[in-house]
């Protein structure tokens, strides 16, 4: 078996799967904050699968790994996981010695999006666009992850596609993630609240004019991705996840008439079909969880395995 691990601001999610890629074991813990109690939750997630499924160390031959932040191309070293207390931080080197396996890490999103295209069942090359509190992208293809020569394949979240649009926090203004992510739509909206995305399509359902103008916003951030990885990569699909995307069928479907509207005047947008291209994970899906599992496969290990 090989286990999954994803590490979140809050959350970590864990997966044991088999040989035919299918889940065996899930379980879900409290994330530490800082460098020691990340590490801690790594070994706490695999006790608790262990526990779930009786499985002696032998069994689990590899230990995958992903977590916000940016990770250092051929190495397992994590550096500026902000929202984990994290500066810098080599997990290989500070969890394989004691699983006694080897240990694969990757950025979260990235991770998320081999699990997307296994979930999915999709072929040839797919986008995975994640729509949380940031905005981010990853492309497989044939089951292989695509990280590009310096692993920034896919941060699609910081192009401007709007110059007058709101100001991002990287200092442009009107970029991707600025329009449509979670935390950007969340402080735009100002009101104190648990689900602020959700308020806001509630809101624009009633008549609110900032809600319908960040709902807006919204759609036609996502939308702009949506053409960004069809018109640079050429990707056959792309795939909606993240926690935006808890909307379900409002999300997409303004999404989708964002995609249509903008091609009715391009017979050349109009033959590409985004909106048809389009489609979302189902709820819960432990994408980032399994797509981090898999990074143990030999097709994805090159520039990724790293033991303690």
């Amino acid at each position: 078996m090989r286990v999954g691990l994803d590490v979140g601001g809050t959350k970590t999610d864990a997966v044991a799967i088999d040989d035919a890629g299918t889940v065996v074991s899930r379980v879900r813990i409290a994330t530490g904050w800082g460098p020691d109690a990340v590490v801690a939750t790594v070994f706490e997630a695999v006790r608790a699968l262990r526990g779930q499924i009786d499985a002696a160390w032998p069994e689990f031959r590899s230990v995958g790994i992903g977590i916000p932040g940016q990770v250092v191309p051929g190495t397992t070293r994590v550096t500026h996981a902000v929202n984990l207390g994290v500066d810098e931080l080599d997990l290989a080197a500070a969890v394989s010695p004691t699983l006694g396996v080897p240990v694969h890490v990757e950025n979260d999103v990235k991770a998320a999006s081999l699990g997307g295209y296994a979930l999915h069942g999709a072929t040839g090359r797919m986008g995975y666009l994640n729509l949380g509190t940031g905005i981010a992208a990853g492309i497989v293809e044939d089951g292989v992850l695509m990280r590009g020569r310096h692993g920034t394949a896919g941060e699609v979240g910081h192009i401007s596609v709007d110059p007058n649009g709101p100001l991002c926090r990287c200092g442009q203004r009107g970029c991707i993630e600025a329009l449509a992510g979670g935390r950007s739509i969340a402080e735009r909206w100002g009101r104190v609240s648990a689900l602020p995305v959700l308020d806001v399509f509630d809101a624009a359902d009633a008549g609110d004019p900032l809600a319908t103008e960040l709902r807006n916003d919204l759609a036609a951030g996502a939308a702009a991705a949506v053409r960004v990885l069809v018109l640079t990569v050429d990707v056959d699909t792309v795939v909606l996840g993240g926690g935006v995307t808890n909307l379900g069928t409002r999300l997409l479907n303004d999404i989708a008439a964002d995609l249509d509207a903008s091609a009715t005047a391009s017979p050349f947008m109009r033959s590409l079909s985004l909106s048809a291209r389009v489609s979302l994970l189902p709820a819960g899906s432990p994408a980032a969880a399994l797509g981090a599992a898999l990074l143990g496969d030999a097709r994805n290990t090159e520039g990724v395995l790293a033991h303690g």
